[in-house]
């Protein structure tokens, strides 16, 4: 059987060797507790603080702007929850999101309407982009807080967040965006764009599993969501992970000074992708073909096959991709992206191909033959 082909970066990457290198000393000689005044202490702590600086300068930020965290979950549950029981007390009661936000996004929405928020949800096109008609309409000021995603993670859609965080800014309402998927894709600046909350995750760029961040613009109110230290500023208690941070460092500094390269790459092999499969597999479909997209990320549906299935067979044929978010994995009842843009994807196979550090056209190639032979079986486009 032919080499493997791993086409679900969007799910987790490699560990690059740089960061891999760089982490390794604080496993060792580099142990220290950053918040101990001995040597040992004091050298964590010098580390721990250029990792936060150079995190920060990625995203056009100050280094007391970015606080580390164990991923875009806990990111996310931070921004939005931190910020709105800091403002629940000001009479504001809206907190906006969008139906296809990624489930750390949509939970924490729903727990501030358990704790006496307005939940407003946002009108989203065929191709998954927020209609900025009716965020006026939502982002206003009655509202709290507002979080849109920047690149969803299921159909790779690019919101307008410099528009949203505009709106935003205009009516005095705490703009958050998760931009895992945007970060090291697309340019993610907080000197140009006015979000108050960004959040990213290491394991998307090359780091390890377990490390994130979230930038917090200078002067944002936030409540913990964990208590018991004084880390960073009290934002974030706890022991620091000292080499994840480096590593996240070292990986977000790659991603940013390779970009433009890899986005050229990505989408050109993506774009590849796409166009062999539609050739042969003609019913199939293009979730969000019509919107504006990041580079990596291609979904689609073949009607009348069964997702589960087919995703089974790639797997058998030696190529892995998805159904839509890792996060969901195991869960019933389809996908809640493509239910609100795509009512008709959940009568077919729905399968997210993302592209990365591990593929190249060789790669392309052979998915293309293999998924187009699996479905036009599965859909009866030829005999089984």
């Amino acid at each position: 059987m032919a080499d493997p082909i791993y086409l679900d970066h969007a799910a987790t990457t490699p560990v690059r060797p740089e960061v891999l290198a760089a982490m390794l000393p604080y496993y060792d000689a580099r142990f220290g507790n950053p918040s101990s005044t001995h040597r040992w202490g004091r050298e964590a702590r010098t580390a721990l603080d250029e990792a936060r600086e150079r995190v920060a300068a990625c995203l056009g930020a100050s280094a007391d702007e970015l606080c580390f965290t164990s991923g875009g979950t806990e990111s996310d549950n931070l921004a939005i929850l931190g910020g709105w029981r800091v403002l629940r007390s000001t009479g504001r009661r809206g907190v906006v999101t969008s139906p296809i936000e990624h489930k750390a996004v949509l939970e924490a929405v729903h727990k501030t309407a358990s704790e006496g928020a307005e939940e407003r949800m946002l009108a989203v096109d065929a191709g998954g982009t927020v209609t900025l008609v009716d965020a006026r309409a939502k982002i206003n000021e009655s509202a709290a807080l507002a979080s849109v995603m920047w690149v969803n993670n299921e159909i790779g859609t690019i919101q307008p967040i410099a528009a949203l965080a505009a709106l935003a800014k205009e009516h005095g309402v705490l703009f958050h965006t998760d931009a895992v998927q945007a970060f090291g894709k697309i340019e993610v600046d907080a000197r140009t764009i006015p979000f108050d909350f960004a959040s990213i995750s290491g394991h998307k760029i090359g780091a390890p599993k377990g490390i994130g961040a979230m930038f917090l613009r200078r002067g944002t109110p936030l409540e913990p969501l964990f208590f018991g230290g004084t880390q960073d500023r009290g934002r974030r208690p706890g022991t620091e992970n000292v080499a994840c941070a480096i590593g996240l460092a070292t990986a977000c500094e790659l991603a940013v000074a390779e970009r433009e390269t890899s986005s050229a790459k990505y989408r050109l092999l993506r774009d590849r992708l796409q166009a062999g499969i539609l050739a042969k597999v003609t019913n199939a479909v293009v979730n969000a073909g019509c919107a504006d997209r990041a580079p990596h990320i291609l979904n689609l549906t073949v009607p009348g096959a069964d997702g589960e299935s087919m995703l089974m067979a790639l797997d058998l044929n030696g190529i892995a991709c998805s159904g839509g978010s890792a996060c969901q994995s195991g869960s019933t009842g389809g996908s809640h992206v493509l239910a609100a843009i795509n009512p008709a994807a959940s009568t077919g196979a729905s399968v997210r191909m993302s592209v990365g550090s591990l593929s190249d056209e060789a790669a392309i190639d052979r998915a293309i033959d293999v998924f187009t032979k699996l479905a036009m079986k599965a859909s009866g486009m030829v005999a089984a």
